[in-house]
């Protein structure tokens, strides 16, 4: 940096814009236009005022004057998502026959059991109601598409459809979403850029597909972000270790990208000039390669700023540009406020301009050679400058993110260029491709490598408050530890506090984890609303009974509590609730046997959880009242449904499967989603006596329909409710809580406490919570 104090005269100004336009997009354009008249007159008034104190006057010049344009621009945009033409016919539901043009590439949500739905973001150029003439317009919306043609469109691709307009959510600039009710109609072509780009990626994973299924799902996702073929475990741990920016086109990534590009550089000689000429070179044709979508231009633009400050040796001058890029930027684009993608580009950005030349220069200084000075620093400074954002999303602050990063960082330069190789040879020499493809997943592998050691790294991760609170704390700790490093007694400090700290508390977190709590018996998972219970049946064993909605919820506690093989998968009925994620229960674990209920619907869920299985090579065996099955341990026995019951409330939930588990002389009731006709049937059968259990897995997450009779037989003492947070039904059912725990029965909720553990000490039933409900 040599000694150069940056100018940061225009931060301030962006600081105002980016926080007005984010507050304005939860206003009505009225509003909005009130707020940005009120911003600027205080930027008038201060302009005016506080003669004396120049500095204070322009600091608060600059904020009030953004606040006035981040509120007046996001107004302004607002006006259109109001449009009346427009939002009558979202309030009413209309059908129209929709032209529009596709912004991004289309996302494949969470598979469950249903079809497969696409989310498209696209800008609406007319609608066309039923029996009415088209609307025109140029609005923002989202369409949910079930149809497999939503799968190949290109960004700028024009497409007619025909669906429902559907309310959007509030807090950003989208006018409505349509629910498409008939397959996408292409109309015309898209850019020479997106065609090309899309040829390109298409080989690529043509390329990718004979290598092992890791490292050539990896392979696309680190060179064009295409994370189509990542197993979602793997992508859980790059998530975990502080890599996840490697498989996704954002500033952080764009950072690292040019961080590798001046270090190979750099290592002959090169001025200035001729480094942002060649970082300029590789960032054109990276922005081309990951396809010119509005994430992906964004992030290039961010790395542009960051190269004029690393490559051009002009911090003073760089700093300036990154506040008016950003500026630029939310101006065009207010939705870019409530994006966490845009604030980590412009965060990654910063930090390479603010912390990285201070750090390599340090690090030359301590007698590092430069180019491992530089590759260091880079990674380093940005990901320090990203940790308030992830900390706010993830609700965890990372021990291992700067290590991870510091050393897979002479992989990615290799893993880059011979995937972008593999990419352009794809298109005339297919073998030449592939052959490089293959070179190139053994740097990929180190990557592997690095991201599953780290996620399972003890105490890798500390829980930390989420949202917002939780990154500014995060963000006041950061500068203000960067202002105290700046003497050296601080730093000698802060380093011999942090070492004791570490050592004082890895080995307490190395012999008491905290989680999976040592002895537990039964877990339930917080995986929102749905059901995921799991039975212990020795190291590294369980059982599994329902897999709740979506795959990557129930993943995530098995991995927790460090489950690798699922002896027995049981079903208790096919609702979505409780097969959803069966795909998640299959990542990576071999599952002995798959069992459910003899009750055949809904034939969609029995038909996906027979898919999962045979993909795994298991069949899916029928259980009753009856069936029985030992597990290491564990003893497991199905006591219903006695009686097949048909025309009830819900037959799927009255026919559910009903198991009791037993191991170290305690037991537990799983009751699936069995309502009161089942219930009373069970009470029927097999007397009070038979339905005693020391743990309740309660009814269909505590709903009101449940037996009387069956709670007072249980007499529990630890009751689990598996139900999500802010459900749509009114779980669980509060005189049904308030009637268990009279009963006795410690009440433990997912929705509250995250997952949820019955736990067998020297015999005795205790609980713990791992205090991490999803939101």
């Amino acid at each position: 940096m040599g000694g150069a104090v940056p100018d940061l005269r225009l931060a301030g100004f962006t600081i105002g814009l980016w926080l007005a336009a984010l507050g304005a997009l939860h206003l009505s354009a009225g509003w909005g236009i009130v707020a940005g008249a009120g911003g600027l007159g205080c930027a008038a008034v201060l302009a005016g005022a506080l003669r004396s104190a120049a500095v204070v006057r322009w600091i608060g010049v600059a904020v009030a004057l953004g606040a006035g344009c981040g509120a007046v621009a996001t107004a302004a945009r607002m006006s259109v998502r109001e449009a009346p033409a427009l939002s009558v016919l979202v309030e009413s539901g209309a059908t129209v026959r929709a032209a529009l043009v596709v912004r991004d590439d289309p996302r494949l949500l969470a598979r469950s059991a249903g079809p497969p739905t696409f989310l498209v973001a696209v800008t609406l150029e007319s609608v066309t109601p039923e029996d009415a003439p088209p609307v025109r317009l140029s609005a923002r919306a989202l369409v949910l598409g079930g149809d497999p043609g939503w799968r190949g469109l290109l960004p700028g691709q024009r497409v007619t459809v025909t669906g429902r307009l559907l309310p959007p959510r509030p807090g950003d600039l989208r006018a409505a979403v349509l629910s498409a009710r008939t397959p996408p109609v292409p109309e015309g072509r898209p850019s020479w850029a997106q065609r090309g780009a899309g040829v390109l990626r298409a080989g690529l994973q043509r390329a990718c597909e004979p290598l092992p299924d890791d490292s050539g799902g990896l392979l696309p996702g680190l060179v064009v972000g295409d994370t189509s073929r990542l197993d979602p475990a793997l992508e859980e741990d790059f998530r975990a270790t502080g890599l996840t920016h490697l498989t996704a086109v954002s500033g952080t990534n764009v950072a690292i990208v040019l961080g590798v590009v001046l270090f190979v550089v750099r290592r002959f000689p090169a001025g200035p000039v001729l480094c942002a000429v060649l970082c300029a070179v590789a960032l054109a044709g990276f922005v081309i390669l990951a396809r010119p979508s509005p994430s992906v231009i964004r992030a290039g633009a961010m790395g542009a700023i960051g190269l004029l400050g690393l490559a051009g040796g002009r911090p003073r001058a760089a700093v300036p540009a990154l506040a008016a890029g950003a500026a630029a930027l939310l101006i065009a684009d207010p939705e870019l406020a409530a994006d966490p993608g845009f604030a980590l580009s412009v965060l990654a950005t910063a930090g390479l301009l603010l912390l990285a030349p201070v750090w390599r220069d340090g690090l030359r200084r301590a007698g590092c050679p430069p180019g491992v000075a530089e590759a260091l620093a880079v990674p380093a400074a940005a990901q320090v400058a990203c940790g308030p954002v992830v900390a706010a999303i993830s609700g965890t602050v990372s021990l291992i993110s700067v290590p991870a990063n510091l050393v897979v960082v002479p992989a990615i330069a290799p893993a880059t260029l011979l995937g972008v190789s593999a990419a352009v040879l794809s298109s005339f020499w297919p073998a030449a491709a592939e052959f490089t493809a293959w070179l190139g997943h053994w740097p990929a592998e180190w990557l592997v490598l690095v991201a599953h050691t780290g996620a399972r790294v003890p105490a890798g991760a500390l829980p930390w408050p989420d949202g917002a609170t939780g990154g500014l704390l995060l963000a006041g700790l950061t500068v203000a530890v960067l202002f105290a490093a700046r003497r050296a007694i601080v730093r000698r400090l802060a380093t011999v506090v942090a070492l004791g700290a570490v050592l004082g508390a890895l080995p307490v977190r190395l012999l008491s984890p905290g989680w999976p709590p040592p002895g537990w018996f039964v877990v339930a998972c917080a995986v929102g609303q749905g059901d995921a219970v799991v039975l212990a049946a020795g190291a590294g064993r369980a059982v599994v009974v329902d897999a709740g909605p979506e795959p990557n919820a129930v993943d995530r506690c098995l991995r927790r509590l460090g489950v690798r093989e699922v002896a027995v998968l049981v079903v208790s009925h096919f609702h979505v609730d409780h097969i959803g994620g069966v795909d998640g229960v299959f990542r990576g674990r071999r599952v002995g046997a798959v069992i459910g209920p003899a009750w055949p619907e809904p034939a969609s869920g029995r038909a996906a959880v027979e898919k999962a299985a045979a993909e795994a090579g298991v069949a899916v065996g029928v259980a009753g009242a009856g069936w029985a099955c030992s597990v290491g341990g564990l003893r497991l026995e199905a006591l219903g449904p006695i009686t097949e019951m048909r025309g009830t409330n819900s037959d799927p939930n009255n026919n559910s499967l009903i198991l009791r588990a037993g191991a170290g002389g305690r037991s537990v009731l799983l009751l699936g989603d069995a309502e009161t006709e089942e219930q009373e049937d069970l009470v029927a059968g097999l007397g009070t006596a038979g339905l005693r259990a020391d743990v309740l897995k309660v009814a269909h997450h505590g709903s009101a329909l449940q037996a009387t009779a069956l709670l007072d037989a249980v007499r529990p003492a630890v009751a689990l409710v598996s139900v999500g947070r802010d459900n749509d039904y009114g779980h669980p059912n509060a005189g049904v809580i308030g009637r268990i725990a009279r009963g006795g029965a410690r009440v433990l909720r997912t929705d509250e406490s995250g997952d949820v553990a019955a736990v067998i000490v020297e015999g005795r039933l205790a609980v713990a919570v791992r205090g991490d409900p999803p939101s």
